[in-house]
């Protein structure tokens, strides 16, 4: 382990930092049509407009559009958990972790209302002590 301080690491290239180092979500935006897309890009998949993509800062709310619960998975991985696809306001939908919530049917409503929420990565770290840092979704 080195002698360097630790820090907390996007676990995605789609979690970014602003210059007071709080982490948010980010994605590329088409100049031509505005589709947005998780992730960086340089072609438009719904209009094919090259090198017109811009980086945007994507909203900290949504609604759930889909979601799974999944009860089997890696070793190591605990289930049941909640596989989810939000539709974030404002544009651009993501794939991620429903959190906060029972992962019974019941529990879950489509076009529920969730926030997106940064946090440690269920506590993984690299070689040198670092942390992740994940996005999860939970309720609003």
């Amino acid at each position: 382990m080195s002698n360097q301080a630790t820090q907390s690491l996007p676990a995605t290239d789609c979690i970014q930092s602003d210059s007071s180092g709080k982490f948010y979500l980010s994605a590329s935006q088409c100049g031509t049509c505005n589709a947005i897309y998780i992730n960086e890009r340089s072609v438009c998949a719904k209009c094919f407009s090259i090198n017109n993509m811009e980086t945007i800062r994507l909203q900290n709310s949504g609604k759930l559009y889909s979601h799974s619960i999944v009860h089997r998975s890696f070793p190591g991985v605990e289930v049941p958990y909640i596989s989810a696809i939000v539709d974030s306001e404002g544009g651009g939908t993501i794939k991620g972790n429903l959190i906060g919530v029972n992962p019974t049917p019941e529990n879950i409503t489509f076009d529920m209302k969730v926030n997106v929420v940064l946090k440690d990565a269920l506590g993984r770290k690299d070689k040198d002590g670092n942390t992740y840092v994940s996005y999860f979704f939970e309720p609003a």
